[in-house]
């Protein structure tokens, strides 16, 4: 008895590894390629953040506490002036 094949043969086999082979490393490549833009993006909101925190710190009138008993310049501060 001689039984015919009916799967496919060795070389449509190894070309069949081969395609599958090169879709994944091309699927990788695109993944790497969306980590690095996502990185990228976020890296770019984080720098964007930082940078409109210290521009709003610096119009909110200066860093650390005021004095209301005396003013910056030497004279009479809030409490005095007004009490």
């Amino acid at each position: 008895m001689c039984f015919k094949s009916s799967g496919p043969s060795a070389a449509e086999t190894e070309e069949q590894n081969k395609t599958a082979a090169e879709a994944r490393v091309a699927a990788e490549e695109a993944k790497r390629s969306e980590i690095e833009n996502l990185a990228k993006a976020k890296r770019e909101d984080i720098t964007e953040a930082l940078d409109s925190r210290q521009e709003r710190e610096g119009t909110s009138g200066g860093k650390g506490r005021r004095s209301l008993f005396s003013s910056s310049t030497g004279g009479a501060g809030f409490l005095n002036r007004f009490t």
